[in-house]
């Protein structure tokens, strides 16, 4: 069997989605080393250890491990202050990886992962898969650069040294080469999956008995508190409806070092527009609940200011809700405008507020059964058997040395 040593340095594929740091990369990581395990690819994810309860060894599924690496504290640590653990974690990986065997790809994900890995490919002469998740300069087109200034340039040097960098859409692949000079060469389009088992569609009012929900209009925003996902402009859309009964329920927890400064910031925002009765905030759920707010819901919006692909909108559509999206990233690529949703092209919250209505207007089966249709596109197996190819590939040729 084939052995990847993926890394994820800064939130375990174990960790609830939605707290803390952990969002759609915990749900990307953990689908698909299942997905890839179940294709004869064996998978160990090196994540930091966060807790002394955390055993050494976790075996999710035959075939799909999680080790916890002993770097710095046995205690969360700030995603700031990680870049100075980069050195004991990538010591201590190298030390676990050579008692577990042999691999012949390491697979980092996000940009702390990525220093960690571009030193291990060298420690251990492997081939390096790098999938950044988000790209700082993407991120400081919108005013939401990171904190950690080292960021963008520990970014443009895994991008020089990777074997192979993972883009999840035609945008991405642009971003890479337009603001890190990425070799096209090395760069490979494979567009992330949803789970069918989970996320797919039942009737509305069953889901909002299980959930709770009120009846009623129902609108739902799902992700981390944290101003890059925009959960504000849905409050502000909420207040322009014209559907005046709508509930905004919002499902999420503070993220980043600006997270809990953006619940206080939402819930004074929700007391000024005088929507206390109309918005419901629930707190990060495990993914198996999150099926049925999404099925409860008449409408999913996700206003980001960038997104990578949009993990939220594909979950949504496959459980069939339409989706009220804005016009950024790979929400292009998974909102058919008109079709299964719409697509927002600026900030302005009447706009999100106009076509949330649309579709609380036309509770169109239509949308609902397109939006369906369409998310059978993505598969976690597809994105395994791609990349169990691009493994093969790897480990067959000489590592790229770093320019």
């Amino acid at each position: 069997m084939q052995r990847v040593a993926m890394l994820s340095v800064h939130t375990s594929p174990l960790a609830q989605p939605g707290t803390g740091d952990g969002g759609g990369m915990n749900v990307y990581i953990r689908a698909l080393g299942s997905a890839l395990a179940r294709a004869g690819v064996g998978v160990d994810v090196l994540t930091r250890a966060e807790h002394p309860e955390q055993p050494p060894v976790v075996d999710v599924e035959p075939g799909f491990r999680v080790l916890h690496v002993p770097a710095g504290p046995c205690a969360p640590v700030p995603l700031r202050d990680l870049p100075d653990l980069v050195g004991d974690f990538t010591d201590a990986a190298h030390r676990v990886l050579e008692r577990a065997g042999t691999y012949e790809v390491l697979h980092a994900n996000y940009w702390v992962s990525g220093a960690v890995g571009h030193r291990l490919k060298h420690e251990l002469d492997l081939p390096l898969v790098a999938t950044f998740h988000t790209l700082d300069r993407v991120k400081a087109e919108v005013g939401l650069a990171d904190a950690v200034s080292l960021r963008p340039r520990v970014e443009a040097e895994v991008v020089r040294c990777a074997d192979l960098v993972v883009a999840s859409t035609h945008d991405e692949q642009d971003q890479l080469e337009r603001h890190y000079g990425a070799d096209p060469d090395r760069i490979e389009i494979i567009t992330p999956g949803v789970d069918h088992h989970l996320f797919f569609p039942g009737d509305r009012a069953t889901a909002r008995r299980h959930a709770g929900l009120p009846d009623g209009p129902l609108v739902l925003f799902v992700g981390r508190l944290q101003p890059l996902k925009g959960a504000d402009l849905a409050v502000r859309a909420l207040a322009g409806l014209e559907q005046h009964r709508a509930t905004l329920v919002i499902v999420g927890g503070p993220s980043g070092p600006d997270g809990e400064a953006e619940v206080a910031s939402l819930h004074a925002l929700v007391a000024d527009l005088g929507l206390e009765r109309r918005v419901r905030f629930v707190a990060p759920l495990p993914h198996d609940r999150l099926a049925d707010y999404y099925r409860a819901a008449d409408v999913c919006v996700v206003p980001s200011r960038t997104e990578s692909f949009g993990l939220v909108a594909l979950e949504a559509a496959a459980c069939g809700t339409p989706v009220v999206a804005a016009d950024v990233g790979g929400l292009r690529y998974l909102v058919d405008h008109g079709v299964t949703g719409y697509l927002v092209a600026d900030r302005d919250p009447s706009a999100y507020a106009a076509n949330i209505d649309r579709v609380l207007r036309d509770d169109s089966d239509q949308m609902r059964a397109q939006a369906v249709a369409r998310s059978t596109r993505y598969r976690w197996s597809i994105a395994a058997a791609r990349l169990r190819r691009h493994y093969d590939d790897l480990a067959a040729r000489t590592p790229v040395k770093c320019s």
